[in-house]
């Protein structure tokens, strides 16, 4: 501290503390002084006594730490007489004399309590008296907290970094401090730079030691070794090169030194390096051990050169080296890479070293033999080592499982990773993730979901290519729930997934109808960025449900957000509207797109598919013509598109001449191409002709596929020959083509058909135990076929038991039959049944009206929902007046299924443009107020809404009907 601030009590008091043999107080020292011009008196002040010789401060130093306490007292009187530097330089010199500990609480004390700021060079005098006195933990956390910049040093601009600032610090320290001292200090300072501070790179420890070498100072051999192999580990090999060359020349490199520097040769593929470095050892008298060896043995297998690495192990045995059980596990390794191992072979020299084989040599031929696709020797040496005492480890059976996933043996994989769970074994990524992508490839659905759940078990994250994969055939095979239920799983995990994974859920969901929960998935992909594909699977979704409108809202809302809708964007539009038969629209939006030259084939196909719905084949072969024209590439699907438009309309003769003109331009049909044709035989009742087309092409080599076997299946369920319908459905499963939900369902409604409910029943049973589920179709397939009610309520039961919901067809079939009964008793007694599965029926319709309710909510992509119909789409619905003889006149009493009140002559009736019809006050009120569901505004409502509707109100209807017929009754 400059002794000029301190005031002039305080200073006096310091240096009679300094100097007791001077008396006279500094009151008594004379100034003189001389006038100014002005004949004005300035007052000289008084001078301070010069600042303490550098003995004096030495003595001030030894008298507060050469003692086992600290005196803080004297402290606090004393410190502002030393500057940093003042101090650094006794410090040094009375360093003999000082109690380390004492210093350390010295130095902790006056940071704190005088706020002084020490030099570097002073903490690196204090750390070394510390290693002296042999306390080791408290002067390697004193060096981190220096190095890291947590003590109160005085501030230099000299150095970038602390680390370098103290490598000059220990430097300076050289000429001062004994030998043996300073390479202590020196070890311990790259020591704590290599392995505290790992995290700045290995340059760090680097640049400190060639700040230390550059002044010829340099570690121990055991810290050279240690820089050296904490390079090797970080594959820092240029590095380690570099300071290997500049170690040489400070210390005398043992064996360990020159056996890492040949691993950085061998693992740099420097091999002739890595030789003359042995050749050196060598001539410097170092000689080679057997790691030393066995480094460049394996250097030498990775480069192919098995030749010396042979040559390299006979030099070791004839030098007297034994090789250890590392070293064969090396040649094992080697030679089976090159596929020249001979196990025999080394395992007979292994047992005349006396050596036995341990777990890592077990382990090496069977990952060995893994690679080379040999898993029964692998097998084979697996059970070798049980025999011979070593028990598998994880190594041993992760080797295994990529062995079996690499041949493709899916079983024993599967069996495997079941068996590596169930033992506990640790298992590793690579692993799970093979096993997982072989079971999808194979269709091994369930299994692989099963082992995906156990991997977020384990906190591990399966790759996100092979979660896609995943993702993508669960909605494939119609398991979406499934798929929904591991991607919000994975959210769950902090292992959200990525977009691309997200969009193949979206797409799948959408496709399938279930839009529910692709909005939920929407909703949570806050953290993603929606992207062209996302929004085209939404709006999939909503043309599949009918909803166009909502489809161009979304197309709206990417131009908003800065996405280009693409020409799938459009397609999708388009088939929207062909799908809703509203192929007008389709034509002008196809026109448009058609202008700007935005058309691509598959828009074409679009536009033939959606003119054959419609029965303008006319229009549909222009296209197909037009493209013909424009000398387009045409494909499979175009043709299968107009041939599938032919069979629809009876004309089997083009769609044949245009499946001959496929193969006349190399175009292969596909199995769409066949089931097209066969369904349209089967539909003209040439059934037969359909059997042989079937053979014929079976014959061909071509493999068909579910569908083209499906349709053969309904067309002999036709015409009632089931015995020949079941000797297919075998024959498709011999040729390991799996039957789907629907060729089940075709064969149990031939059997209905035929009043053969016992044999329909069976075969949904066989479909059960296939792990084939009945849907909705199949059981109402199932329900109209039984001329019981009671068989019937019994089939209903099963389906609300597995949650698959009865819907508007199956109440028509339960309430035709009731309808039938002719006696009142059993009517009144199962119309408790119906209002029971009615409500059932109302409780779902309610919880859809409350989802349409919510989505409606949502903002933008957000702004999917429901909404009540509009009064100007209401009031453009067309009305009629109500006679009898228009279209009632067979009916005894036709009525309004809302008010439930019979038509009278010159009612005013408003027509749905599904036909239905009711009172226009009740259907206007219906729409604009009470229901809520999605209207379009031009054609208001879908079709399938108003089934429901009128469903509703047979129901209730019906029930009161027959509850009033019993009430009659009873009176």
């Amino acid at each position: 501290m400059d002794l000029r601030r301190l005031n002039i009590a305080k200073s006096a008091a310091i240096y009679h503390l300094l100097f007791p043999s001077i008396t006279r107080s500094l009151a008594c020292v004379t100034t003189t002084f001389q006038p100014n011009n002005n004949n004005q008196v300035t007052p000289t002040p008084p001078q301070l006594p010069p600042p303490p010789n550098h003995n004096l401060l030495k003595e001030s130093v030894t008298s507060l730490l050469s003692h086992h306490t600290l005196d803080s007292n004297k402290c606090k009187q004393l410190m502002p007489l030393f500057s940093p530097h003042s101090f650094d330089t006794a410090f040094l010199a009375v360093r003999s004399n000082v109690n380390a500990k004492t210093a350390l609480n010295f130095f902790h004390y006056v940071s704190n309590s005088c706020h002084f700021k020490f030099t570097c060079n002073s903490f690196c005098v204090l750390i070394h008296l510390l290693l002296v006195a042999n306390v080791e933990q408290s002067a390697r956390l004193l060096m981190i907290r220096l190095i890291d910049g947590k003590l109160p040093v005085l501030n230099t601009d000299k150095f970038k970094s602390r680390h370098i600032e103290v490598a000059m610090a220990l430097a300076e320290l050289k000429m001062v401090i004994e030998p043996v001292a300073m390479v202590n200090l020196i070890d311990m300072f790259i020591h704590v730079c290599c392995s505290q501070f790992k995290n700045f790179g290995s340059g760090f420890v680097v640049d400190a030691f060639l700040v230390l070498a550059g002044r010829a100072i340099f570690p121990s051999v055991g810290t050279c070794n240690y820089v050296l192999t904490s390079l090797v580990k970080a594959k820092e090999l240029h590095k380690c090169y570099k300071v290997f060359d500049i170690m040489s020349k400070g210390v005398s490199p043992d064996v360990r030194m020159f056996t890492t520097v040949v691993s950085a040769y061998c693992k740099g593929g420097r091999i002739d390096d890595a030789i003359l470095l042995i050749s050196k050892m060598e001539t410097l008298g170092v000689a080679p051990n057997v790691y030393t060896y066995n480094n460049i043995i394996d250097g030498l297998f990775k480069n192919g050169r098995i030749g010396e690495a042979s040559q390299f192990k006979d030099m070791m045995v004839n030098k007297g080296i034994r090789p250890n059980q590392y070293t064969y596990s090396i040649l094992i390794k080697g030679f089976i890479n090159l596929e020249k191992f001979n196990e025999d072979k080394i395992l007979k020299d292994m047992l005349g070293k006396g050596l036995v084989p341990n777990v890592e040599i077990y382990n090496t031929l069977i990952s060995g033999y893994c690679k080379l696709g040999k898993t029964s020797e692998a097998l084979r040496v697996k059970d070798s080592m049980i025999a011979n005492g070593p028990s598998p480890n994880s190594i041993t059976f992760n080797s295994l499982m990529l062995g079996f996933c690499k041949r493709g043996l899916v079983e024993q994989a599967k069996d495997g990773l079941d068996e590596m769970i169930s033992g506990g074994l640790s298992i590793n990524l690579d692993t799970y993730n093979s096993v997982i992508h072989l079971l999808c490839e194979n269709c091994r659905i369930e299994s692989a979901l099963r082992f995906t759940k156990q991997m977020l078990l384990s906190n591990m994250k399966p790759d996100d290519k092979l979660l896609t994969t995943l993702v993508s055939k669960l909605c494939k095979s119609a398991k979406h729930k499934e798929a929904t239920e591991l991607w919000f799983s994975l959210f769950d995990k902090g292992f959200a997934a990525n977009i691309v994974t997200s969009n193949a859920l979206l797409h799948g969901l959408c496709k399938a109808g279930e839009m529910e929960d692709a909005v939920r998935v929407v909703k949570k992909m806050k953290t993603l960025i929606l992207d062209t594909f996302t929004y085209n699977a939404l709006i999939l979704g909503f043309c599949k449900e009918g909803k166009v409108d909502e489809g161009f809202k979304l197309k709206e809302e990417m131009i908003k957000k800065g996405l280009k809708p693409d020409t799938c964007t459009y397609n999708l539009l388009m088939k929207g509207y062909c799908n809703g038969s509203k192929i007008d629209k389709a034509v002008e939006l196809f026109d448009e797109r058609k202008k700007a030259g935005l058309v691509n084939i598959h828009t074409y196909g679009i536009m033939i598919d959606g003119y054959g719905k419609s029965d303008d084949i006319v229009q549909a072969e222009n296209l197909f013509n037009e493209l013909v024209a424009k000398k387009e590439k045409l494909n499979a699907v175009i043709y299968n598109t107009l041939i599938r438009a032919y069979t629809k309309n009876g004309n089997m003769t083009s769609a044949f001449r245009l499946c001959n003109d496929m193969k006349t331009k190399n175009i292969q049909p596909t199995p769409a191409t066949y089931s097209s044709l066969i369904h349209g035989l089967c539909n003209l009742g040439l059934v037969e002709d359909a059997r042989n087309l079937l053979d014929r092409v079976r014959n061909e080599g071509l493999l068909l596929n579910v569908v083209c076997y499906t349709a053969l299946i309904g067309g002999y369920c036709k015409v009632g020959q089931m015995d020949k319908a079941r000797s297919l459905l075998q024959e498709m499963i011999s040729y390991n083509i799996r039957p789907n939900k629907i060729t089940y369902t075709v064969i149990i409604h031939g059997y209905c058909v035929l009043g053969n409910t016992e044999e329909a029943t069976k075969l949904k049973q066989e479909m059960e135990n296939e792990g084939i589920a009945p849907d909705v179709v199949t059981y109402n397939v199932l329900t109209n076929g039984y001329s019981n009610l009671e068989e019937a309520f019994n089939v209903t039961d099963q389906m609300i038991k597995y949650e698959v919901y009865p819907d508007e067809i199956t109440y028509t079939s339960l309430i035709n039959k009731n309808a039938n009964l002719n006696d009142e008793t059993t009517a009144s007694a199962s119309i408790s049944r119906i209002v029971i599965l009615a409500e059932a029926l109302f409780e779902v319709l309610d919880e859809i009206h409350q989802q349409s309710v919510v989505l409606s909510s949502r903002p933008s992509v957000s702004s999917i929902g429901s909404i009540p119909a509009p009064n100007d789409a209401v009031e453009s619905l067309p009305l009629k007046t109500y006679t009898k003889s228009l279209k009632y006149q067979t009916e005894d009493a036709a009525q309004c299924y809302i008010c439930l009140v019979e038509y009278e002559e010159g009612d005013s009736m408003r027509i749905l443009p599904c036909h239905h019809e009711f009172h226009q006050t009740c259907i206007d009120k219906w729409l604009k107020e009470i229901h809520r569901l999605l209207v379009d505004r031009k054609m208001a409502y879908a079709s399938r809404s108003l089934h429901v509707i009128e469903l509703q109100m047979r129901l209730i209807a019906y029930c009161g009907m027959v509850a009033r017929g019993s009430q009659i009754a009873g009176t």
